[in-house]
């Protein structure tokens, strides 16, 4: 689509630990491409896609950084503008999803409050090793107003459907802010995330075009 006119810019990144498929998440919807030996991501990346909703244009600027403690020092800049993020884990690493807690909780200090999470489950091509069932994830999203699903990166297996399902709900969101806020209440579910204001990321958050790696300063 290039050369025409973009109605959105949304950023959305990709946290979690190391090796739970973030990057082969990210290469699938970006590019449709697989790798059976990727190389573990040092530092940042970033991809773009851009998709019609609604017959608006929006273009999705996906972040990933390595899920490793050394590079915790991109977190401020990593997460500055960010209107979305996949929370990811790998179904068959227990740890991975044991951990999840902790990456919420530095989301939630870094991101804007009104961030749109979704939690991933990655790697569910590989069933025969699940180490973590579908009912504790949901309990847990449900438990922390998340959107949730199940991927395969290896498979195409609803990854497409994942960024689709953030993506929307961002459009939708900002598309409302001629409603009034709702006010509070106890039942508020991920679907509905009522009174939420977005800041789309301005010009000065604008990403160079090259497509290289690019380190936080």
């Amino acid at each position: 689509m290039a050369g025409e006119k973009i109605d959105y810019v949304f950023k959305v990144v990709l946290i979690g630990d190391s090796a739970v498929g973030k990057s082969q998440i990210l290469a699938r919807f970006a590019r449709n491409e697989f790798s059976l030996d990727s190389k573990a991501t040092i530092g940042v990346e970033f991809q773009t896609r851009t998709l019609a909703i609604q017959s608006k244009s929006v273009k999705a600027q996906i972040w990933d950084t390595a899920g490793q403690e050394r590079y915790r020092a991109v977190t401020s800049a990593y997460y500055r503008g960010a209107v979305g993020a996949l929370l990811v884990y790998d179904i068959t690493k227990r740890q991975s999803f044991d951990h999840i807690p902790r990456w919420l909780e530095e989301l939630r200090g870094h991101a804007d409050k009104n961030i749109v999470i979704m939690l991933v489950g990655n790697k569910s091509d590989l069933e025969s090793q699940r180490a973590v069932t579908t009912e504790d994830a949901t309990e847990f999203a449900q438990k922390e107003n998340l959107f949730f699903l199940e991927t395969s990166a290896l498979e195409a297996t609803n990854v497409e459907n994942a960024f689709q399902t953030i993506l929307t709900e961002i459009f939708n969101i900002i598309n409302k802010k001629n409603l009034p806020s709702a006010p509070q209440s106890n039942n508020v579910n991920a679907a509905s995330l009522p009174g939420k204001k977005i800041v789309i990321p301005g010009p000065e958050q604008e990403i160079p075009k090259s497509k290289t790696c690019c380190q936080a300063s």
